[in-house]
């Protein structure tokens, strides 16, 4: 780039020959003494060495030549100012380039003026010297001018008096092209003052060159640059130096946002992600940050929050994609393990009290100990009060105990959030390696999205809710690889997700071989398209609960999945006061389309199980409807049952229970409600006594007959037909099983009956 070519910049001084008066003896400044009005000074048409030249008699310590032009100094363009000088006679004088570095409202301060001095030994010799002035900080410019917007250029004559010296014209040129490798279309940060020195706060240069751009790329050339305020870049930028910068201090690349040149600017892979995710919540002109495909390697959990200390709630859409992270093996990723006694009081059932080390039980800690159910965890803590708060009560825990607080560790960590809403991470695998869990939510938030990713081996749990940021979460078309696919299913421990509150979205993923696909103690949650299988290779081997509710009404929809060798399991554990009361009982299920399949179980195992925590409870809706349970090598009894470990169900009030077209094969009792039973009396009564056979669903009472069809003809002691209605004496037998048939007299013959289990009004 040269100005003169491409601007029409003027650099060139005044020669000599067409005036004195534009030459001054003092600063060059207007008003300042000129040769043409000093004695000391006269100009030589016919130099032998120079053609015309200014001969000089130094009189002054430092006897000065500065060209009254005003020559302009700009950003990125770099000018040489050279001289040639010859002694006559006299003391010989040292010479040098100088000049006064000029702006709007006068001198420029703190800048060097004068560039290095060379001897002149020899009468006669012409000495030339030369140096470069421009406004960046780089290698080889002598006089460095940030913020100079014009210069008196010209030269100083140093050491004793008395010597008599000629001046050539002194020149001026653009030497920009030597400092910039592209020609056209770079802004150099060092132009614009940027030092790169590690200590300066090179923020304001950073920001001038961004303005001065005007659609070219700003580059960011070699040295580390320090930033203490914010900075915006709108321009294309490129770094081949890197950045440091205080974890409040952002950087926020408009045009070329991705991770890729967050890379380039920090060096580091996790300060990187962190300043890259900084200026995604920062007005980055982006909805989401692309990894480019890159693998990000996180030497402990990373907080998310802390990334940008400002701001503890967050409810703009935000998508983070296409990347993987993975631990690097360390003591960072060893879960902290805390026990501590403390008290429960059903009445406030998700606080704990009265703890002695509650300073180090961290929120989203994992609780257990007697009388807790399944992924309690840790809300909040209050060190002052000494309590915490519990992210579901306890069922059993009444008193006090001591309990066991287990802080997983997690790749990314929302837990510093009060609240993030509306957060997205996409085609992300989350490469545990067996020493990292995955995601840790916020305690509160909306629609968290995770969709297209892979979580795989993780060393505890998949994704965790400690709160109710899960409310809404949607995950999508995700695949879950268990650490413990080797792994007995009665020694397992990981869990893909669990979630408290309402309204969770599980669509279309897969899940191999975890202790649980997840636990789900909110409503209103949809499971569909999904794949889950825990089996293992032992012969009569355990299975556990695939999908495990903990709340009774639970309004939930299980259609079109392929659930294999575990099972829907249904209970109410996570309540304070777990007996029915005046909440609602076990209902708002529905499970079909689904494909059922276990292989190697013994014959007790089931597919459908409820467990009530305490007693009273009922089902008051529940839709089975065209599944196929099928079982590979040996049959099971039944597809359901009730696990009475601490309560049964109370069968007499069973209302809206709906078994219905689904598909049985290797299973021994095909259960149905309502039940079509056919029932042929053979000897003459006038009572006939049906049997269910064990076929209603959960070995229920026949509570209703909905209707009675004779097949064939019904006749009496004559061989007669008889056409009188016969009535129905439900719940008969010591367990209400059967049911009655009563006629007027006594018939036989054959009839068709459904029964059901339940009211279904």
């Amino acid at each position: 780039m040269n100005k003169v070519v491409t601007d029409g910049l003027v650099l060139m001084p005044t020669p000599y020959s067409q005036g004195l008066d534009m030459w001054s003896a003092g600063d060059g400044t207007p008003g300042s003494v000129t040769y043409a009005g000093s004695g000391s000074g006269a100009f030589v048409p016919a130099d032998q060495d120079f053609g015309g030249a200014l001969e000089i008699v130094k009189t002054n310590a430092v006897q000065r030549l500065r060209y009254m032009g005003e020559t302009p100094i700009l950003p990125g363009c770099y000018l040489r100012i050279t001289a040639r000088v010859r002694t006559l006679g006299g003391p010989l004088p040292e010479v040098r380039i100088a000049g006064y570095a000029g702006r709007g409202n006068g001198a420029l301060g703190g800048v060097t003026t004068t560039g290095p001095v060379t001897p002149i030994t020899a009468y006669g010799e012409v000495v030339e010297v030369s140096a470069i002035v421009g406004t960046g900080n780089r290698g080889g410019v002598d006089l460095v001018w940030t913020g100079a917007e014009f210069g008196h250029f010209g030269i100083d004559l140093t050491g004793p008096n008395g010597g008599v010296v000629r001046v050539d014209d002194i020149e001026i040129e653009d030497v920009s092209n030597v400092f910039l490798r592209d020609v056209v279309g770079i802004v150099d940060v060092r132009d614009y003052g940027a030092l790169g020195d590690g200590v300066t706060d090179d923020a304001a240069a950073f920001e001038a060159a961004d303005a001065a751009a005007q659609g070219r790329e700003v580059l960011v050339s070699a040295g580390t640059f320090r930033l203490r305020t914010n900075v915006t870049f709108q321009s294309q930028v490129r770094f081949e130096g890197t950045v440091v910068a205080d974890d409040d201090v952002a950087l926020i690349l408009q045009r070329n946002y991705d991770y890729q040149t967050y890379l380039d600017a920090f060096g580091d892979e996790e300060v990187a992600f962190r300043k890259a995710y900084q200026a995604l919540l920062n007005f980055s002109d982006h909805e989401s940050l692309d990894l480019g495909g890159r693998r990000i390697s996180l030497t402990a959990p990373f907080d998310m929050q802390a990334a940008e200390p400002a701001r503890k709630t967050y409810a703009t859409r935000r998508v983070v994609r296409n990347g993987q992270f993975q631990p690097i093996d360390g003591p960072a990723w060893d879960p902290d393990i805390v026990t501590a006694r403390a008290t429960y009081n059903p009445s406030q059932p998700t606080r704990l009290s009265d703890i002695a080390d509650i300073a180090n039980i961290a929120v989203g800690s994992l609780v257990t100990g007697s009388g807790v159910g399944r992924e309690v965890y840790v809300r909040d803590v209050n060190i002052g009060q000494r309590r915490l708060t519990l992210s579901q009560p306890l069922y059993d825990a009444e008193g006090t105990q001591v309990f066991r607080f287990t802080r997983f560790k997690y790749l990314l960590d929302f837990s510093g959030y009060d609240d993030l809403s509306q957060f997205v991470l996409s085609d992300i695998e989350f490469q545990c390696n067996g020493r990292a869990s995955g995601i840790l939510l916020a305690p509160q938030g909306l629609t968290f999205h995770l969709r297209d990713c892979f979580v795989t081996k993780p060393r505890d749990r998949g994704i965790t809710s400690h709160g109710s940021g899960c409310q809404g979460m949607l995950i999508d078309r995700c695949q879950f690889l268990s650490n413990e696919q080797r792994t007995k299913v009665e020694d397992r421990r990981t869990l893909c997700f669990n979630s408290n509150a309402n309204d969770v979205k599980v669509r279309d993923n897969r899940v191999v071989l975890f202790e649980h696909f997840c636990v789900i103690a909110g409503t209103g949650t949809i499971v569909s398209g999904n794949h889950w299988f825990h089996g293992d290779g032992e012969e009569n081997g355990v299975r556990k609960g695939g999908i495990v509710f903990t709340t009774p009404n639970v309004v939930a929809t299980i259609s079109a999945n392929y659930i294999d060798n575990n099972f829907i399991e249904w209970t109410n554990e996570h309540d304070a006061t777990p007996g029915l009361g005046q909440q609602y009982s076990f209902g708002g299920m529905t499970v079909t389309g689904n494909f059922f399949l276990a292989s190697d179980v013994a014959r007790w195992f089931n597919f459908i199980v409820i467990k009530p925590y305490g007693p009273g409870h009922f089902i008051h809706g529940l839709t089975v409807s065209n599944n196929v349970f099928r079982l590979l090598r040996g049959n099971i009894d039944r597809i359901e049952r009730v696990d009475t470990t601490f309560a049964d169900l109370n069968f007499i009030r069973m209302r809206n229970v709906n078994f219905t077209g689904n598909v049985f094969h290797g299973v021994n009792d095909e259960i149905r409600n309502p039940l079509s039973v056919e029932h042929r009396q053979d000897t003459r009564s006038e009572t006939w006594v049906v049997e269910t056979d064990g076929a209603l669903p959960f070995g229920g009472r026949a509570r209703t007959v909905t209707s009675i069809v004779p097949e064939g003809r019904i006749v009496d002691a004559a061989n007669q037909p008889t056409f009188a209605a016969p009535w129905v004496d439900t719940e008969f037998g010591p367990d209400g099983r059967q049911f009655r048939v009563v006629f007027d007299r006594e018939v036989r013959g054959t009839l068709r009956a459904e029964v059901r289990m339940d009211n279904p009004m």
